[in-house]
């Protein structure tokens, strides 16, 4: 039996996903839209999105505090409204990543995609360089994925949930140093500065952490619009709706 090509393995994966014949798939039909993102993942989703939003804001100022305003300083408030803005997101942040990981687990096979990576398959990084030529303009055309494609599933695997588990573990240790001992956070994370050496080598990666957070955001958004507009699938609709559909 002739080796068949990656689009052809594409091809057939998404049959067997959709139950949508293959030779549609391949000749371009109609295929319906496939439910793929559970309610509680979109939700996450967006909640997730919009505390990285705010704390990459909240803490490029803590990092770079804005002049001193004018008049009493009673009746400014302005860093510490700041920080609070900070700390409040971190724990959405972290508890969004608790629940996110329940969901793993409790979701449909697609919840698990952001956590399990097949490293040992030959055939999944053949696809991650199949997808990896698309995204740098070298093949007219992708794969057709039901779920994360997986390069994508790569990036965020190690974009988002290995530097958020990063963000999180040094933010609550810079917190804990704050709050002193007895607090849980020191209680948790207190063995984090010694371990980079000192307080300010922790201020120091975990503010090179926020700006690897807005590299990889810029290039989420890049890859999720060009994907929907170029990839013959939809993409951002998808975690509205949970709904993918091929528009081909």
């Amino acid at each position: 039996m002739p080796a068949l090509s990656q689009q052809e393995l594409a091809q057939r994966r998404l049959a067997d996903a959709t139950g949508i014949d293959q030779d549609a798939i391949k000749h371009g039909k109609n295929i319906k839209s496939i439910y793929v993102y559970e309610a509680p993942i979109r939700v996450w989703h967006w909640i997730n999105a919009t505390a990285i939003v705010v704390l990459c804001l909240t803490g490029y100022f803590i990092g770079s505090p804005p002049p001193t305003i004018s008049g009493e300083a009673s009746a400014n408030y302005l860093m510490g409204y700041i920080r609070f803005a900070h700390f409040s997101a971190g724990y959405v942040l972290a508890v969004g990543l608790l629940g996110r990981i329940y969901w793993a687990i409790a979701g449909n096979h697609h919840a698990r995609e952001l956590f399990v990576i097949p490293v040992f398959q030959k055939a999944y990084w053949r696809e991650v360089l199949v997808m990896v030529r698309w995204y740098l303009f070298l093949i007219p055309q992708p794969n057709q994925y039901v779920g994360h494609n997986p390069a994508a599933r790569l990036a965020m695997f190690v974009g988002y949930f290995l530097l958020t588990l990063f963000m999180i573990v040094t933010g609550f240790a810079l917190y804990g140093e704050g709050a002193q001992m007895g607090s849980w956070q020191e209680w948790m994370f207190g063995w984090v500065i010694p371990l980079f050496g000192q307080s300010q080598d922790v201020h120091t990666w975990h503010h090179l952490g926020m700006w690897l957070m807005v590299i990889f955001i810029v290039m989420h958004v890049y890859a999720a619009i060009r994907e929907d507009i170029m990839g013959r699938q939809s993409m951002v609709s998808t975690m509205i709706s949970g709904r993918r559909t091929f528009k081909e």
